[in-house]
């Protein structure tokens, strides 16, 4: 507003300020959109590279025990930083941009000054001008030309437009859309029938996967990181729908159910649950104190001044905390099936077995798929699946398979079981 207040001041003094004064700007203002063309194709390739080194960081994270226990920390550390070239190159696209158009503009507001100072002077000379008006017309001229100083603040333009353009990328994904059908009455069989999912290329980095989970087995799903197992988690529940295939629970597709049925069918208690509400009671979803004791979190929320009051954003937990306030969500639910996704990683060995017996005896009878890493857990399930790069490696009990070198690497504590005594 101040530049277009001192064009209109030019032009009250002369329409030939304001036109030498326009011949400069439309140069200037090409300049800055080309400037702001790049600067959006920057920051939309460096978000991109952000995404995916996120991507894979969170996919090391959620299996770092299998990595530690693997000895593959240099490997996965050389994937996880794979996408710093990429990142690198959009960060010197903008910062050179920048660094272009920053020089090209002070040279245009050097040029535009000359050029209304020029023609100033010309209507001063021609008498066609006052000569106190060729001190307003430098003045109005050094105003109108502020417009040009903010190159700078453009960078957060661009930055805020091209991480818009990739809100809508997302907003434009098709969600796993709800169906309408009820689930029947059933003892919670989990049924993977030839599933598959593609990456954006269209290759496929999952399946297709053929297994039956019969009602009240449990399933222990292992394999290193990246092998596939919270796809599978995400894929029993419809939190990821297929690319092929479809899953079913008790015989009925879960892409065909409501999202109301799709939670009473498949429940989830997660390595880093998330609490969603104002208030603690209301991100337990109604969990009561048979759930909250048998997940082990009553005794640090007695010790909360507001107990089931407190505001979530104040509450300061620890990782197993966390973990026993989502399990406790889980059981205040009666999911037939219970997927439970490194669910009990961050608990220490003496809480992680009680709340181990305790979800054995609160979840008897339905069916179990558990995301894991220990050989303990992997023991106690009737049947392990083995992952390995997206497809199904083997499935056997764990005494049959302990007897697999590649095996044991997949998990954190097996190398104690197999030591001879």
């Amino acid at each position: 507003m101040t530049s277009a207040g001192a064009v209109l001041g030019l032009g009250l003094l002369s329409p030939w300020l304001a036109a030498a004064f326009f011949a400069g700007v439309l140069p200037g203002v090409v300049l800055v959109r080309l400037f702001m063309r790049t600067a959006e194709d920057a920051f939309v390739r460096y978000q991109q590279a952000q995404g995916r080194l996120a991507d894979r960081l969170a996919d090391a994270l959620s299996g770092i025990r299998t990595v530690r226990a693997a000895g593959a920390e240099h490997r996965e550390a050389a994937r996880v930083l794979g996408v710093l070239p990429e990142l690198g190159d959009a960060g010197r696209t903008l910062w050179l941009a920048q660094r272009r158009t920053v020089g090209q503009a002070t040279l245009l507001v050097a040029a535009v000054e000359l050029t209304v100072l020029g023609t100033a002077g010309q209507l001063v000379a021609a008498g066609r001008l006052p000569a106190g008006a060729f001190a307003a017309a430098a003045g109005w001229a050094a105003l109108g030309l502020g417009f040009f100083e903010q190159v700078e603040s453009l960078v957060g333009v661009a930055h805020a437009r091209a991480g818009l353009a990739r809100l809508r990328e997302v907003d434009e994904l098709p969600g796993p859309g709800a169906g309408g059908r009820e689930l029947p009455d059933g003892p919670g069989e989990l049924v993977f029938r030839s599933v598959l999912v593609r990456d954006d290329e269209g290759a496929v980095v999952f399946g297709p996967l053929e297994l039956t989970v019969p009602g009240g087995t449990t399933v222990a799903v292992v394999g290193r990181s990246g092998a596939g197992k919270s796809l599978l988690a995400a894929l029993a529940g419809g939190l990821r729908l297929p690319d092929g295939g479809e899953v079913l629970v008790d015989e009925v597709p879960v892409a065909a159910l409501s999202v109301a049925e799709r939670r009473r069918a498949v429940g989830y208690a997660f390595e880093r649950p998330m609490l969603i509400g104002p208030s603690l009671d209301e991100a337990l979803e109604g969990a009561d104190p048979a759930a909250l004791a048998a997940a082990r979190a009553d005794g640090f929320l007695s010790r909360l001044p507001h107990g089931g009051r407190t505001p979530v954003g104040e509450l300061q937990l620890s990782g197993g905390e966390l973990q026993r306030l989502g399990l406790a969500r889980l059981l205040a639910g009666d999911a037939r099936v219970v997927v439970l996704d490194d669910a009990t990683s961050s608990l220490d060995a003496a809480t992680e077995h009680q709340v181990d017996l305790a979800l054995h005896e609160s979840t008897r009878g339905r069916t179990r798929l558990v995301i894991t890493h220990r050989a303990a857990v992997a023991a106690r399930a009737g049947l392990v699946l083995w992952l390995d790069a997206g497809r199904v490696r083997a499935i056997d009990t764990h005494t049959a398979l302990l007897a697999d070198p590649a095996y044991r690497s997949t998990l954190a504590d097996a190398a104690l079981e197999a030591r001879p005594r």
